[in-house]
């Protein structure tokens, strides 16, 4: 007999519920800072990954509504039609200045990003080598592509150079890496991952959303990093929302990378481009990060703050370092459970388990900001300490 949609449904949820996966998003009442409210209730928000606090700032909000009345409320067409105002391309060349790059091109997010970029690059015949613990946006993107595709041991150089061996090819040769791994918050190999990729004639593909405002001079990114911006066989991809404080994403590199993208890559044929709004604020953003250095300092010290503190109260932070600071619980109940009771405390800070991350090491995923004060973050470490205690955490 045929299955309805009601039954479908039902059966979904109720698989979700019972495996204590079933999600009901909190609602944010204020914009998205430091401090928020969140299900009517005042909180120190440490769920955000507004590293820089850009999501609410007037000069992003002022040229958003600068370019909201000259442009119009939106583009009116996919790119390659009638979509591409002035502004985008304006946009695209700052962009590629910041990060180093012969070229760079605006994607509706970071998702549909990689799913662009690695579906138009990769051809049958092609390899790509994954580490094991790259975003879902890479995993799906790379299921869309016809090459041989292999996967490396998490920031395993050895394992990566077996890849590598193991697996020649006449086609291209591609190593995918997220910069900053978003569950972990440790920072990928590069140094190393690039120069074993040119060992092999492989080219280097970083997805960055979790690097980009954070790494770097004024933020350019894990790429900039380790001092690979300026190379043609490394491919930057990555997120203008978390840093930046908006919405979409980016692929930069090498000068033909562009035009490549614009005449292949199915997100950016199919969709409308990005209202002018979003373009005027992350035009803005970009500009605020390389005239004013203390965003980046602020998150740094308040980073190393937090750490420390934890560290010293007796809890795993996981190796972490970047603002990403995990805190490990083990079990998926226990730490919904902490993350519930120090909302309780007035700490909005979420809880993770399987499938997000490996069984046996849910944990609570705080990100600290440059907005966040000293005092917001004392509040936070004084609920840390309760609520471990009173799950005997520590």
């Amino acid at each position: 007999m045929t299955t309805s949609l009601s039954q479908r449904l039902q059966a979904e949820l109720t698989g979700l519920k019972d495996s204590g996966l079933l999600i009901h998003p909190r609602v944010l009442d204020q914009a998205n800072r430091a401090r928020t409210s969140v299900d009517g209730q005042q909180v120190v928000n440490l769920a955000s990954n507004n590293y820089l606090g850009f999501a609410d700032h007037p000069a992003l909000k002022e040229k958003a509504e600068a370019y909201l009345r000259q442009w119009g409320a939106g583009a009116g067409a996919v790119r390659t039609i009638a979509g591409t105002l002035r502004i985008h391309e304006d946009f695209e060349e700052q962009l590629a200045q910041f990060k180093h790059t012969g070229s760079a091109l605006v994607l509706q997010s970071g998702f549909t990003t990689n799913q662009g970029v690695l579906g138009t690059l990769l051809k049958d015949g092609d390899l790509v080598v994954s580490d094991e613990l790259n975003h879902a946006s890479i995993i799906d993107g790379l299921r869309l592509a016809k090459a041989t595709k292999k996967v490396f041991k998490h920031a395993d150089m050895q394992d990566l150079e077996r890849v590598l061996q193991e697996n020649d090819t006449d086609g291209l040769k591609l190593v995918v890496t997220d910069g900053v791994f978003s569950m972990d918050g440790d920072i990928a190999h590069l140094d190393r991952i690039v120069t074993i990729a040119r060992r092999y004639g492989a080219v280097t593909y970083v997805d960055d959303a979790h690097g980009s405002g954070v790494l770097g001079e004024a933020g350019r990114g894990t790429v900039h990093h380790f001092g690979f911006d300026h190379a043609d066989d490394v491919i930057q991809v990555g997120t203008l929302s978390k840093a930046w404080g908006v919405v979409g994403g980016y692929a930069a590199g090498h000068h033909d990378l562009r035009q490549l993208l614009i005449n292949r890559a199915r997100p950016y044929l199919f969709s409308t481009a990005q209202p002018p709004a979003v373009v005027g604020a992350l035009s803005a953003a970009l500009e605020l990060v390389q005239s004013d250095p203390s965003f980046m300092e602020r998150l740094w010290d308040n980073t190393r703050f937090f750490k420390a503190e934890l560290h010293t109260l007796g809890f795993d932070i996981m190796g972490s370092q970047t603002p990403i600071t995990p805190v490990l619980f083990g079990e998926t109940e226990t730490a919904f459970e902490a993350s519930r009771q120090l909302f309780r405390e007035g700490i909005f800070a979420v809880g993770l388990g399987f499938p997000t991350v490996p069984r046996g090491q849910a944990r609570i995923r705080n990100i600290v900001t440059a907005e966040h004060t000293r005092e917001d973050l004392e509040k936070a470490l004084a609920a840390y300490g309760k609520v471990g205690k009173a799950l005997g955490t520590i």
